[in-house]
């Protein structure tokens, strides 16, 4: 099996598919000011102290809840406020999702990295838009697709000349509320892209709580290092003070308070598996 070879840029100094684990990391949704900080600032901390790149996520809007009634975020210029204020203040690149291809070019000159939504990864318009701003851009894979059809995602974003682009893994569904990781998928869309895996949301339950999502953290660790093994370029990873009161997917985030063991534990597990990335 072929491997991707090449590195591509998250910012100028940070680089996926080298010789650095990169994680991605933040609340799920940006439910304010405060939460994003303390998050940024502890997790910032950590990945220094363990010599991991670190890029920050929060969502603007979570625009595809199991509810109408549930929590979608701040919107789009309270939530790149909060991202822009992030990204100055400590120093760090930040991440989010969009949704709307007319929702690119405004997100990318706050944030560093694009992120597509699994269920919007077959959405052309809007992966075409997102690659026009020159941004990383960070196709997660669909609950239903097939590992070797995210080449053509890939494809998408290359065509207008951006070759920053890499792809996600969160697991696909089996039946009803239930996601699977099938670890054959790192490898294989690894021929095409580096690849992240996302830890927190591969543990989820959608709409398993009668109209909310719920989750398995406590598989979250077994995944992780399962995904480490088999040389992924880095993980994405929610967390957030106090999962039980966060107003988005907090049954399957991983307490702030426990994330300097999950990342040392990681980091170990990563070391060894990129042992066998040819």
């Amino acid at each position: 099996m072929e491997v991707f070879k090449d590195t591509v840029n998250v910012t100028d100094r940070i680089k996926l598919g080298g010789d650095r684990m990169v994680l991605f990391s933040g609340p799920c949704a940006a439910e304010s000011i405060d939460i994003c900080q303390e998050v940024a600032e502890q997790v910032s901390k950590i990945c220094a102290d363990l010599d991991i790149d670190y890029v920050f996520k929060a969502s603007f809007d979570k625009a595809n809840r199991t509810s109408a009634n549930s929590y979608r975020g701040p919107g789009l210029v309270e939530g790149l406020e909060m991202l822009s204020s992030i990204k100055e203040k400590l120093g760090i690149p930040v991440m989010t999702d969009i949704h709307e291809a007319n929702q690119a070019k405004e997100v990318a000159e706050v944030a560093d990295v694009l992120q597509i939504p699994a269920f919007l990864c077959r959405q052309t318009d809007l992966i075409l838009a997102a690659a026009e701003t020159g941004k990383l851009v960070k196709v997660k894979r669909g609950q239903f697709m097939a590992p070797e059809d995210m080449k053509y995602a890939v494809d998408k974003v290359k065509s207008v000349g951006n070759d920053n682009v890499c792809l996600t893994e969160r697991g696909v569904s089996f039946g009803y509320h239930n996601l699977v990781v099938d670890m054959r998928a790192l490898p294989t869309m690894r021929q095409y892209a580096p690849v992240i895996f996302d830890v927190t949301h591969s543990v989820q339950q959608p709409g398993g709580q009668g109209g909310t999502s719920g989750g398995q953290r406590q598989f979250a660790p077994f995944l992780a290092r399962a995904a480490a093994s088999t040389g992924v370029d880095g993980f994405f990873i929610e967390t957030h003070p106090n999962p039980s009161f966060a107003k988005s997917d907090g049954p399957n985030m991983i307490p702030l308070q426990e994330m300097q063991a999950f990342l040392s534990m990681l980091k170990e597990a990563w070391k060894l598996g990129r042992q066998y990335v040819n």
